[in-house]
Protein backbone atom coordinates (compact mmCIF):
# COMPACT_ATOMS: atom_id res chain seq x y z
CA UNK A 1 0.00 0.00 0.00
CA UNK A 2 1.51 3.03 -1.16
CA UNK A 3 1.87 6.20 2.09
CA UNK A 4 -0.16 8.64 0.35
CA UNK A 5 -2.76 6.14 0.17
CA UNK A 6 -2.84 4.57 3.34
CA UNK A 7 -2.61 8.62 4.72
CA UNK A 8 -5.66 9.61 2.95
CA UNK A 9 -7.44 6.79 4.55
CA UNK A 10 -6.70 7.92 7.79
CA UNK A 11 -7.82 11.00 7.18
CA UNK A 12 -11.28 10.22 5.74
CA UNK A 13 -11.39 7.33 8.83
CA UNK A 14 -11.04 10.06 11.69
CA UNK A 15 -12.68 13.01 10.31
CA UNK A 16 -16.17 11.29 8.87
CA UNK A 17 -17.13 9.54 12.22
CA UNK A 18 -16.25 12.88 14.18
CA UNK A 19 -18.54 15.20 11.51
CA UNK A 20 -20.93 12.86 11.71
CA UNK A 21 -21.10 13.65 16.04
CA UNK A 22 -20.79 16.53 15.21
CA UNK A 23 -23.72 17.32 13.17
CA UNK A 24 -25.91 15.34 16.34
CA UNK A 25 -24.51 16.95 19.16
CA UNK A 26 -24.33 20.49 17.80
CA UNK A 27 -26.63 21.89 20.37
CA UNK A 28 -24.51 20.43 23.19
CA UNK A 29 -21.08 21.25 21.94
CA UNK A 30 -20.99 24.13 24.02
CA UNK A 31 -22.63 23.91 26.69
CA UNK A 32 -22.42 20.49 27.98
CA UNK A 33 -19.25 18.64 29.25
CA UNK A 34 -17.05 22.16 29.25
CA UNK A 35 -13.69 22.76 30.33
CA UNK A 36 -13.22 25.91 32.48
CA UNK A 37 -10.66 26.63 30.07
CA UNK A 38 -13.29 28.15 27.46
CA UNK A 39 -14.56 30.50 29.91
CA UNK A 40 -10.55 31.60 30.35
CA UNK A 41 -10.22 31.49 26.73
CA UNK A 42 -13.91 34.05 26.63
CA UNK A 43 -12.50 36.49 29.01
CA UNK A 44 -8.82 36.98 26.85
CA UNK A 45 -10.64 37.47 24.09
CA UNK A 46 -12.94 39.95 25.42
CA UNK A 47 -11.17 41.63 27.67
CA UNK A 48 -7.06 40.44 27.14
CA UNK A 49 -6.97 38.46 30.62
CA UNK A 50 -6.15 35.39 31.11
CA UNK A 51 -8.54 34.16 33.95
CA UNK A 52 -12.16 34.39 34.82
CA UNK A 53 -12.46 37.99 35.62
CA UNK A 54 -11.59 40.88 33.55
CA UNK A 55 -8.54 42.46 34.58
CA UNK A 56 -7.66 39.51 37.68
CA UNK A 57 -5.03 37.17 35.63
CA UNK A 58 -5.56 33.86 37.20
CA UNK A 59 -3.71 30.44 36.99
CA UNK A 60 -6.60 27.99 37.57
CA UNK A 61 -5.59 25.80 35.11
CA UNK A 62 -3.05 24.70 32.50
CA UNK A 63 -2.81 27.17 29.44
CA UNK A 64 -2.84 25.22 26.41
CA UNK A 65 -6.24 24.87 25.87
CA UNK A 66 -7.43 27.92 26.57
CA UNK A 67 -5.34 29.60 24.32
CA UNK A 68 -6.28 26.81 21.84
CA UNK A 69 -9.69 28.17 22.35
CA UNK A 70 -9.14 31.56 22.21
CA UNK A 71 -6.84 31.33 18.82
CA UNK A 72 -10.37 30.06 17.48
CA UNK A 73 -12.70 32.58 19.35
CA UNK A 74 -10.62 35.31 17.87
CA UNK A 75 -11.45 35.17 14.51
CA UNK A 76 -14.49 32.85 14.35
CA UNK A 77 -16.19 33.69 17.33
CA UNK A 78 -17.56 30.97 19.83
CA UNK A 79 -19.72 29.17 17.64
CA UNK A 80 -20.09 25.13 17.71
CA UNK A 81 -19.61 24.67 13.84
CA UNK A 82 -15.81 26.69 14.36
CA UNK A 83 -14.84 24.85 17.85
CA UNK A 84 -16.12 21.37 16.24
CA UNK A 85 -14.03 21.63 13.22
CA UNK A 86 -10.98 22.87 14.82
CA UNK A 87 -11.13 19.73 16.94
CA UNK A 88 -11.86 17.62 14.09
CA UNK A 89 -8.85 18.70 12.59
CA UNK A 90 -7.02 18.20 15.88
CA UNK A 91 -8.19 14.50 15.92
CA UNK A 92 -7.04 14.43 12.63
CA UNK A 93 -3.56 15.27 13.13
CA UNK A 94 -2.94 13.09 15.86
CA UNK A 95 -4.29 10.20 13.88
CA UNK A 96 -1.99 10.90 11.67
CA UNK A 97 1.10 11.12 13.80
CA UNK A 98 -0.10 7.66 14.98
CA UNK A 99 -0.21 6.56 11.21
CA UNK A 100 3.42 8.25 11.06
CA UNK A 101 4.68 5.86 14.51
CA UNK A 102 3.48 2.37 12.91
CA UNK A 103 4.78 3.28 9.18
CA UNK A 104 7.96 4.07 10.88
CA UNK A 105 7.86 1.16 13.18
CA UNK A 106 6.62 -1.68 10.34
CA UNK A 107 4.77 -0.43 6.97
CA UNK A 108 2.32 1.98 6.13
CA UNK A 109 -0.44 -0.87 6.18
CA UNK A 110 0.59 -1.35 10.14
CA UNK A 111 0.40 2.40 10.64
CA UNK A 112 -3.04 2.93 8.37
CA UNK A 113 -4.41 -0.26 11.57
CA UNK A 114 -3.21 1.58 14.32
CA UNK A 115 -4.31 4.32 13.31
CA UNK A 116 -7.76 3.56 12.69
CA UNK A 117 -7.53 1.42 16.08
CA UNK A 118 -6.96 4.67 17.94
CA UNK A 119 -9.38 6.84 16.32
CA UNK A 120 -12.43 4.92 16.37
CA UNK A 121 -12.20 4.61 20.04
CA UNK A 122 -15.87 5.33 20.70
CA UNK A 123 -14.82 7.45 24.10
CA UNK A 124 -12.73 9.66 21.92
CA UNK A 125 -14.73 9.61 18.61
CA UNK A 126 -17.48 11.65 20.97
CA UNK A 127 -14.88 13.57 23.37
CA UNK A 128 -12.94 15.09 20.39
CA UNK A 129 -15.28 17.46 19.33
CA UNK A 130 -16.61 18.69 22.81
CA UNK A 131 -15.00 21.15 25.06
CA UNK A 132 -12.73 19.24 26.53
CA UNK A 133 -8.62 19.63 26.79
CA UNK A 134 -8.15 16.12 26.13
CA UNK A 135 -7.98 16.30 22.43
CA UNK A 136 -4.75 18.16 22.82
CA UNK A 137 -3.48 15.89 24.69
CA UNK A 138 -3.54 12.91 22.82
CA UNK A 139 -1.97 15.36 19.91
CA UNK A 140 0.83 16.07 22.75
CA UNK A 141 1.21 12.22 23.60
CA UNK A 142 1.38 10.99 19.91
CA UNK A 143 4.06 13.78 18.78
CA UNK A 144 5.55 13.02 22.04
CA UNK A 145 5.95 9.34 21.20
CA UNK A 146 7.09 10.08 17.66
CA UNK A 147 9.56 12.29 18.88
CA UNK A 148 11.13 10.16 21.51
CA UNK A 149 11.25 6.75 18.97
CA UNK A 150 13.23 9.21 16.44
CA UNK A 151 15.29 10.28 18.95
CA UNK A 152 16.27 7.06 20.59
CA UNK A 153 16.30 5.24 16.83
CA UNK A 154 18.56 7.66 15.62
CA UNK A 155 20.48 9.43 18.59
CA UNK A 156 20.20 12.58 17.24
CA UNK A 157 20.61 15.53 19.88
CA UNK A 158 18.40 17.90 17.97
CA UNK A 159 15.75 15.23 18.04
CA UNK A 160 15.50 15.12 21.65
CA UNK A 161 16.01 18.79 21.90
CA UNK A 162 12.39 18.36 19.99
CA UNK A 163 11.35 15.90 22.06
CA UNK A 164 11.50 18.60 25.22
CA UNK A 165 9.87 21.20 23.72
CA UNK A 166 6.51 18.87 22.62
CA UNK A 167 7.19 17.25 26.39
CA UNK A 168 6.81 21.16 27.81
CA UNK A 169 4.15 21.75 25.85
CA UNK A 170 2.14 18.53 26.63
CA UNK A 171 3.09 20.21 30.60
CA UNK A 172 1.10 23.23 29.77
CA UNK A 173 -1.88 21.22 28.04
CA UNK A 174 -1.96 19.13 31.92
CA UNK A 175 -0.18 19.09 34.83
CA UNK A 176 -0.03 15.94 35.56
CA UNK A 177 2.65 15.30 33.10
CA UNK A 178 5.19 17.46 34.68
CA UNK A 179 8.00 14.49 35.91
CA UNK A 180 7.06 12.68 32.54
CA UNK A 181 10.02 14.31 30.65
CA UNK A 182 12.34 12.69 33.26
CA UNK A 183 10.75 9.35 32.29
CA UNK A 184 11.17 10.18 28.33
CA UNK A 185 14.95 11.24 28.92
CA UNK A 186 15.43 7.63 30.57
CA UNK A 187 14.60 5.89 27.27
CA UNK A 188 16.06 8.81 25.03
CA UNK A 189 19.60 8.12 26.74
CA UNK A 190 19.25 4.24 27.01
CA UNK A 191 21.92 2.21 25.38
CA UNK A 192 23.85 4.84 24.08
CA UNK A 193 27.17 6.25 24.80
CA UNK A 194 27.27 8.12 28.37
CA UNK A 195 28.33 11.21 27.02
CA UNK A 196 25.71 10.73 24.30
CA UNK A 197 22.89 9.76 26.72
CA UNK A 198 23.70 12.33 29.44
CA UNK A 199 23.58 15.13 26.92
CA UNK A 200 19.99 13.82 25.45
CA UNK A 201 18.48 13.59 28.79
CA UNK A 202 19.52 17.25 29.74
CA UNK A 203 18.37 18.44 26.49
CA UNK A 204 14.89 16.93 27.22
CA UNK A 205 14.26 18.09 30.96
CA UNK A 206 16.36 21.28 29.65
CA UNK A 207 14.18 22.13 26.56
CA UNK A 208 10.83 21.12 28.39
CA UNK A 209 11.66 23.55 31.29
CA UNK A 210 12.63 26.28 28.96
CA UNK A 211 9.48 25.98 27.16
CA UNK A 212 7.12 26.20 30.60
CA UNK A 213 9.30 28.60 32.34
CA UNK A 214 7.63 31.41 30.59
CA UNK A 215 4.03 30.77 32.01
CA UNK A 216 5.60 29.75 35.51
CA UNK A 217 6.92 33.46 35.61
CA UNK A 218 4.35 34.99 34.35
CA UNK A 219 1.97 33.40 37.34
CA UNK A 220 4.94 34.71 39.83
CA UNK A 221 4.41 38.37 38.05
CA UNK A 222 1.17 38.01 37.88
CA UNK A 223 -0.51 36.17 40.46
CA UNK A 224 2.05 35.76 43.10
CA UNK A 225 3.40 32.79 42.81
CA UNK A 226 5.67 30.00 41.12
CA UNK A 227 3.03 27.38 39.51
CA UNK A 228 2.06 25.68 36.56
CA UNK A 229 -1.37 26.00 37.80
CA UNK A 230 -2.35 26.87 41.21
CA UNK A 231 -5.77 24.57 41.29
CA UNK A 232 -4.14 22.13 44.41
CA UNK A 233 -7.77 21.87 45.38
CA UNK A 234 -8.43 19.45 42.38
CA UNK A 235 -5.64 17.52 43.53
CA UNK A 236 -7.37 17.44 47.72
CA UNK A 237 -10.58 16.25 45.84
CA UNK A 238 -8.92 13.36 45.40
CA UNK A 239 -6.83 13.29 48.27
CA UNK A 240 -9.04 13.17 51.17
CA UNK A 241 -10.47 11.29 53.50
CA UNK A 242 -14.18 11.28 51.82
CA UNK A 243 -12.95 11.01 48.34
CA UNK A 244 -12.89 6.72 48.24
CA UNK A 245 -16.60 6.20 49.19
CA UNK A 246 -17.69 8.93 47.05
CA UNK A 247 -16.14 7.21 44.19
CA UNK A 248 -17.13 4.06 45.52
CA UNK A 249 -21.15 4.92 45.29
CA UNK A 250 -20.64 6.01 41.39
CA UNK A 251 -19.68 9.36 42.06
CA UNK A 252 -16.49 11.37 41.03
CA UNK A 253 -14.14 13.61 43.06
CA UNK A 254 -16.64 16.68 41.73
CA UNK A 255 -18.89 15.00 44.79
CA UNK A 256 -16.52 14.86 47.19
CA UNK A 257 -17.66 17.54 50.58
CA UNK A 258 -16.18 21.02 50.18
CA UNK A 259 -13.57 21.57 52.95
CA UNK A 260 -14.49 23.20 56.27
CA UNK A 261 -13.48 26.69 56.44
CA UNK A 262 -11.72 27.08 53.07
CA UNK A 263 -13.01 30.15 51.43
CA UNK A 264 -14.09 30.00 47.88
CA UNK A 265 -12.12 28.78 45.08
CA UNK A 266 -11.52 31.27 42.61
CA UNK A 267 -14.80 30.28 39.46
CA UNK A 268 -16.36 30.69 42.50
CA UNK A 269 -15.00 33.78 43.75
CA UNK A 270 -15.57 34.91 40.22
CA UNK A 271 -19.53 33.88 40.09
CA UNK A 272 -20.01 35.85 43.41
CA UNK A 273 -18.38 39.12 41.98
CA UNK A 274 -20.36 38.42 38.64
CA UNK A 275 -23.55 37.89 40.87
CA UNK A 276 -23.21 41.56 42.87
CA UNK A 277 -21.30 40.26 45.43
CA UNK A 278 -17.98 41.12 45.07
CA UNK A 279 -15.04 38.40 46.75
CA UNK A 280 -11.77 38.83 46.41
CA UNK A 281 -9.72 35.43 46.88
CA UNK A 282 -5.95 34.50 47.17
CA UNK A 283 -5.21 31.80 44.65
CA UNK A 284 -1.58 31.26 46.12
CA UNK A 285 -2.86 30.74 49.24
CA UNK A 286 -5.60 28.54 48.43
CA UNK A 287 -3.04 26.67 46.48
CA UNK A 288 -0.83 26.36 49.64
CA UNK A 289 -3.98 25.61 51.73
CA UNK A 290 -5.37 22.68 49.69
CA UNK A 291 -1.13 21.17 49.42
CA UNK A 292 -0.70 21.09 52.54
CA UNK A 293 -4.01 19.06 53.17
CA UNK A 294 -2.85 16.59 50.54
CA UNK A 295 0.78 16.20 52.82
CA UNK A 296 -1.35 15.82 55.76
CA UNK A 297 -3.29 13.23 54.52
CA UNK A 298 -0.83 11.29 52.90
CA UNK A 299 1.33 11.00 56.22
CA UNK A 300 -1.39 10.83 58.37
CA UNK A 301 -3.66 8.09 56.17
CA UNK A 302 -0.90 6.34 54.52
CA UNK A 303 -3.27 2.96 54.16
CA UNK A 304 -6.44 5.31 53.15
CA UNK A 305 -3.96 6.82 50.37
CA UNK A 306 -2.84 2.94 49.49
CA UNK A 307 -6.75 1.91 48.90
CA UNK A 308 -7.09 5.17 46.95
CA UNK A 309 -4.15 4.61 44.56
CA UNK A 310 -5.16 0.65 44.18
CA UNK A 311 -9.18 2.03 43.27
CA UNK A 312 -7.42 4.70 41.09
CA UNK A 313 -5.50 2.51 39.35
CA UNK A 314 -8.98 -0.16 38.65
CA UNK A 315 -10.85 3.02 37.43
CA UNK A 316 -8.24 3.84 35.29
CA UNK A 317 -8.03 0.76 33.48
CA UNK A 318 -11.62 -0.06 33.58
CA UNK A 319 -13.28 -0.55 30.45
CA UNK A 320 -16.71 0.94 31.68
CA UNK A 321 -16.47 4.44 32.19
CA UNK A 322 -17.13 6.42 35.08
CA UNK A 323 -21.36 6.43 35.09
CA UNK A 324 -21.13 9.86 36.81
CA UNK A 325 -20.66 11.36 33.08
CA UNK A 326 -23.64 11.88 32.22
CA UNK A 327 -23.40 14.18 29.11
CA UNK A 328 -24.62 13.47 25.51
CA UNK A 329 -27.72 12.04 24.45
CA UNK A 330 -29.08 8.59 25.96
CA UNK A 331 -27.64 7.35 22.68
CA UNK A 332 -24.02 8.50 23.86
CA UNK A 333 -24.51 7.21 27.45
CA UNK A 334 -25.52 4.33 26.51
CA UNK A 335 -22.68 3.52 23.81
CA UNK A 336 -20.86 4.60 26.88
CA UNK A 337 -22.01 1.31 28.49
CA UNK A 338 -22.12 -0.90 26.24
CA UNK A 339 -20.09 -0.23 22.34
CA UNK A 340 -16.76 1.19 25.02
CA UNK A 341 -16.17 -1.64 26.89
CA UNK A 342 -16.61 -4.10 24.14
CA UNK A 343 -13.64 -2.00 21.68
CA UNK A 344 -12.04 -1.46 25.00
CA UNK A 345 -11.68 -5.25 25.94
CA UNK A 346 -10.40 -6.30 22.85
CA UNK A 347 -8.23 -3.66 22.73
CA UNK A 348 -6.47 -4.83 25.63
CA UNK A 349 -6.51 -8.10 24.46
CA UNK A 350 -4.76 -7.09 21.45
CA UNK A 351 -2.48 -5.11 22.76
CA UNK A 352 -1.49 -7.34 25.51
CA UNK A 353 -0.20 -9.48 22.45
CA UNK A 354 1.20 -7.25 20.48
CA UNK A 355 3.71 -6.76 23.60
CA UNK A 356 5.50 -9.97 21.96
CA UNK A 357 5.73 -9.47 18.92
CA UNK A 358 6.04 -5.34 18.53
CA UNK A 359 9.48 -3.80 18.16
CA UNK A 360 11.11 -4.23 21.27
CA UNK A 361 11.98 -0.28 21.64
CA UNK A 362 8.62 0.55 21.41
CA UNK A 363 7.31 -1.82 23.55
CA UNK A 364 9.75 -0.37 26.42
CA UNK A 365 8.39 3.33 25.32
CA UNK A 366 4.63 2.26 25.25
CA UNK A 367 5.38 0.33 28.54
CA UNK A 368 7.21 3.40 30.21
CA UNK A 369 4.25 5.61 29.15
CA UNK A 370 1.35 4.03 30.50
CA UNK A 371 2.93 2.82 33.50
CA UNK A 372 3.84 7.29 34.23
CA UNK A 373 -0.38 7.52 33.99
CA UNK A 374 -0.85 4.86 36.39
CA UNK A 375 1.13 6.48 38.58
CA UNK A 376 0.12 10.05 37.78
CA UNK A 377 -3.57 8.26 38.42
CA UNK A 378 -2.68 6.31 41.78
CA UNK A 379 -1.34 9.89 42.83
CA UNK A 380 -4.23 11.86 41.69
CA UNK A 381 -7.20 9.99 40.24
CA UNK A 382 -8.28 7.60 37.60
CA UNK A 383 -10.95 7.42 34.87
CA UNK A 384 -11.39 6.78 31.30
CA UNK A 385 -10.73 10.55 30.41
CA UNK A 386 -7.39 10.23 31.48
CA UNK A 387 -6.28 6.83 29.88
CA UNK A 388 -8.18 7.68 26.22
CA UNK A 389 -5.26 9.90 25.47
CA UNK A 390 -2.62 7.23 25.85
CA UNK A 391 -4.93 4.77 24.32
CA UNK A 392 -2.86 5.29 20.94
CA UNK A 393 -0.02 3.06 22.72
CA UNK A 394 -2.39 0.02 22.70
CA UNK A 395 -3.55 0.92 19.63
CA UNK A 396 -0.34 0.43 17.81
CA UNK A 397 0.39 -2.78 19.78
CA UNK A 398 -3.17 -3.98 18.87
CA UNK A 399 -1.84 -3.35 14.76
CA UNK A 400 1.33 -5.42 15.26
CA UNK A 401 -0.56 -8.29 16.90
CA UNK A 402 -3.17 -8.21 14.18
CA UNK A 403 0.09 -8.33 11.42
CA UNK A 404 1.40 -10.77 12.90
CA UNK A 405 -1.96 -12.68 12.94
CA UNK A 406 -2.19 -12.10 9.33
CA UNK A 407 1.52 -13.10 8.54
CA UNK A 408 0.62 -16.37 10.07
CA UNK A 409 -2.10 -17.20 7.85
CA UNK A 410 -0.68 -16.22 4.83
CA UNK A 411 2.33 -18.49 5.76
CA UNK A 412 -0.01 -21.25 6.46
CA UNK A 413 -1.70 -20.77 3.65
CA UNK A 414 1.03 -20.46 1.52
CA UNK A 415 2.77 -24.02 2.54
CA UNK A 416 -1.05 -25.41 1.78
CA UNK A 417 -0.96 -24.31 -1.82
CA UNK A 418 2.77 -25.83 -2.05
CA UNK A 419 1.82 -29.05 -0.43
CA UNK A 420 -1.31 -29.00 -2.54
CA UNK A 421 1.04 -28.61 -5.60
CA UNK A 422 3.73 -31.39 -4.84
CA UNK A 423 0.93 -33.86 -4.21
CA UNK A 424 -0.92 -32.73 -7.98
CA UNK A 425 2.89 -33.36 -9.79
CA UNK A 426 3.19 -36.39 -7.59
Amino acid sequence: MKRSTAAAAVVVVAAVPRLLVLARERGTILEEFVDKSDRFATTLVDHGTFGFLAGVPSAYTQPLYGWFLAGIYLPFGRSWIAVGLAQVSVAVATALVVFAIGTRLRSPGVGLVAATIATLHPYVVWHDVHLNREVLDGLALALLALCALAAYERQSLPLAAATGAVAGLAILGNARLLLLPVAIAVYVAWRTPVSHGLTAAALVIGIAAVVVTPWVVRNRVQVGCYAITTDSRALWKANNENTRAVLDRGGWIDDVPELAGAPPWPELAADLTLAGKPTAVDECAQMRLYRDEVVDFWRDHPAEKGLLALQATRMLWNPVPQESDQSGSGAARAARRTVEPAFVIVLFALAIAGVFVAPPHFVGLALLMLAYNTFAAMVFAGTARYRAPWDFLLAILAAFALASAWERVQRRRKRHYVGAGSRARA
